[in-house]
C-alpha cells in the first residue's frame, strides 16, 4: 500500500461525509437529532457493520486489481 492510497482514501472519506450537510443542512440536523435517540450499543453494532462492509468491499477491490 502506497501513502498515497491513504490519503486518497481519507479525502474520499471528506467528500462524502461533507455531500449531505451540503445538499441538506436541514435533513442532517433531524439526523443528528435522530442519532441521539439511538443506544451506544446500537450506534456501535451501526458502526462495525459498516467497518465489515467497508473492509469486505476494500478486499473484494484490491484483489480486482492485483490481477
Amino acid at each position: 500500500m502506497d501513502w498515497n492510497d491513504l490519503f486518497a482514501a481519507l479525502a474520499l472519506m471528506l467528500i462524502f461525509e461533507g455531500v449531505l450537510p451540503f445538499l441538506n443542512p436541514d435533513r442532517y440536523r433531524k439526523m443528528l437529532e435522530m442519532m441521539e435517540q439511538i443506544s451506544n450499543s446500537q450506534l456501535r453494532t451501526m458502526g462495525l457493520v459498516v467497518m465489515v462492509i467497508g473492509a469486505v468491499l476494500l478486499t473484494f477491490i484490491r484483489s480486482g486489481s492485483a490481477t
